[in-house]
């Protein structure tokens, strides 16, 4: 293949497969494969590499509070009450292929986003477009695009996300143009692209907390009937995290004096 072929395929965007094929030549093992089986180990180089930077980009994309957190760090410590078949379950990712919900609730700091961004990185590995944000900051947001001109662009993309994770929901109160925002926003997504809400309050709270009445009816209606549900309780797993830091920051600093 001469250089000037080689310049194609990057122009094409096909790096991979060139930088493969230039990694090839001259090696004897791959000398003596067959054209097709050549063939074939550099376009799965490409696809993987293509794959790859996908998962790459909706992760970065996604905005998520840790994008490290994974599913397979959960801890199952018995007074959290984790039901470790749900989140098997879940790792299927069939709940966002079938449009459903998934309802986060707990105490502060007993590790609602942490659980929440582990669904949202596990979803970007199967090459699903994934958006976290805070309640209060996607409600500011909504307000600046009204402002903009751009709100009913914004909500056509939020519609569109194959997972939203909506953290800090309904932590604070909301006033009646909010609560039409959220409204929107759930019937833009109900039975066809999924939502994960994180919040301190178990659902029956949070009739009273967008205000009563028919919306509130609303809102509920498109989100509880279909949602798995989560409850964590237990101490705060950030103040046991915290202490495990500090114990190992006064282990390492005993050791240097030691040292």
């Amino acid at each position: 293949m001469s250089e000037q072929t080689i310049e194609k395929l990057k122009k094409m965007k096909l790096s991979k497969f060139a930088e493969a094929y230039q990694d090839q030549k001259g090696k004897p093992e791959y000398q003596k494969m067959s054209f097709d089986d050549r063939l074939t180990l550099l376009v799965d180089l490409e696809y993987d590499s293509r794959v790859n930077h996908t998962i790459e980009r909706n992760i970065r994309n996604a905005n998520f509070y840790d994008s490290t957190a994974c599913l397979e760090r959960i801890n199952y410590k018995p007074e959290r009450k984790i039901d470790k078949a749900l989140i098997e379950e879940l790792s299927t990712n069939q709940y966002i292929e079938e449009g459903l919900n998934v309802v986060i609730a707990g105490a502060s700091g007993c590790g609602k986003t942490w659980i929440s961004n582990a669904l949202g990185v596990h979803a970007c590995r199967s090459r699903k477009r994934v958006k976290y944000i805070r309640l209060p900051e996607l409600l500011m947001d909504l307000e600046t695009a009204r402002i903009q001109g751009t709100y009913r662009k914004m909500m056509k993309q939020l519609g569109k996300l194959d997972l939203l994770i909506i953290d800090e929901f309904l932590l604070s109160s909301v006033n009646e143009t909010e609560v039409n925002s959220i409204l929107e926003i759930m019937e833009l997504r109900c039975n066809k692209k999924s939502t994960i809400l994180c919040s301190q309050w178990t659902p029956e709270g949070w009739y009273q907390k967008l205000g009563g009445g028919p919306i509130a009816d609303a809102i509920l209606d498109r989100i509880i009937n279909s949602s798995y549900k989560i409850l964590l309780e237990g101490t705060s797993m950030r103040e046991e995290y915290s202490k495990l830091k500090l114990l190992r920051s006064q282990s390492a600093w005993t050791g240097s004096l030691n040292g």
